[in-house]
């Protein structure tokens, strides 16, 4: 009997850079039709800041598009990470046209201008356990839900345009001479930093890569990070070594469900969860149920569904 040959598993590619692009209109199309023509979905966003985006695809296809990008000398040292996964986590391939790659709001915050230290992930842990550097989470509210590192402060905001207000209303650069900050991938924290620094903070480090990074530097017996890590595909959070979490994510309000949710009475697949059974309105829940009603259609005929609009999406898009 011929034992069948394992499918590869399907490469995501996490990437950004904060570099002056200003011809990132012309980009737009070319780029575009290189991810079509190497079968990679997912969506990149274009600013005259840089660009930024998740893409997943074959060995083959994500590397095709890496050497298209880094054959521009402005994207050569591009920073990417990648994971793997089993199912795709994208439907669609997208190329968005941006004012910013990440939105903080903010007039004239630049990291290609200024920008915080960067930290190496095998440096982190000796930075937060110094009990006179302040350690921010710079995520949002449902994406710390998740995980965090250990002592790191929530501030709680829903959106990264919350974040200068946040900082402004809590912390005084005369009294806060360090400060600390991390997100998934390495990108709200540079623009963070950059924001920190003109409002006169001395001091100011940010995580290199992000979270990602250090879960994939720092080995587990020596990591400071506890739960699993949010991140903006279906595979809804990561596990330290990278493989799929045990999170899922309620095809209503876009939350991240636990396990314990999904034994809640208020939890209907596709309707509602915890989070959203006494908030969302009539005819979204209608809407749930329709797109819950194609998906198992779907599921049936052994084809992929996308899920329609991901508000969490476009929160890191606008965030």
């Amino acid at each position: 009997m011929t034992t069948p040959t394992p499918t590869p598993p399907i490469v995501v590619a996490a990437l950004y850079k904060f570099v002056t692009l200003n011809d990132f209109e012309a980009l737009r199309e070319p780029l575009r039709q290189t991810m079509v023509d190497n079968d990679v979905k997912g969506t990149l966003l274009l600013a005259k800041e840089g660009i930024n985006g998740t893409v997943a695809g074959s060995r083959e296809g994500i590397d095709a598009l890496l050497a298209w990008l880094t054959a521009d000398p402005r994207l050569a040292d591009i920073d990417h990470k990648e994971s793997f996964c089993d199912e795709p986590p994208f439907y669609r391939t997208k190329v968005k046209l941006k004012k910013e790659i990440v939105t903080l709001g903010v007039p004239g915050i630049d990291p290609n201008d200024t920008v915080g230290t960067y930290v190496e992930p095998e440096h982190w842990n000796a930075i937060i356990s110094d009990p006179d550097v302040l350690v921010i989470d710079t995520r949002n509210d449902y994406e710390v839900s998740i995980g965090s590192f250990e002592g790191a402060i929530d501030p709680k905001t829903t959106t990264f345009r919350e974040f200068p207000e946040y900082v402004r209303e809590h912390y005084n650069p005369e009294q806060h001479k360090k400060v600390a900050m991390f997100c998934t991938g390495g990108i709200r924290c540079e623009k963070a930093s950059s924001f920190m620094l003109k409002e006169g903070f001395e001091e100011v480090y940010h995580l290199k890569g992000g979270v990602l990074n250090y879960l994939e530097k720092v080995p587990e017996e020596q990591s400071l990070w506890r739960g699993e890590c949010f991140v903006f595909d279906n595979r809804v959070t990561v596990r330290h070594d990278l493989s799929e979490g045990e999170h899922e994510q309620c095809h209503a309000c876009r939350m991240p469900i636990s396990q314990e949710d999904m034994q809640s009475s208020a939890y209907e697949p596709g309707i509602s969860c915890p989070h959203c059974i006494d908030s969302l309105p009539e005819k979204t829940r209608a809407a749930a149920r329709e797109r819950q009603r194609q998906i198992e259609l779907a599921k049936a005929r052994g084809e992929p569904h996308p899920l329609g609009y991901n508000p969490r999406q476009d929160a890191r898009e606008k965030a």
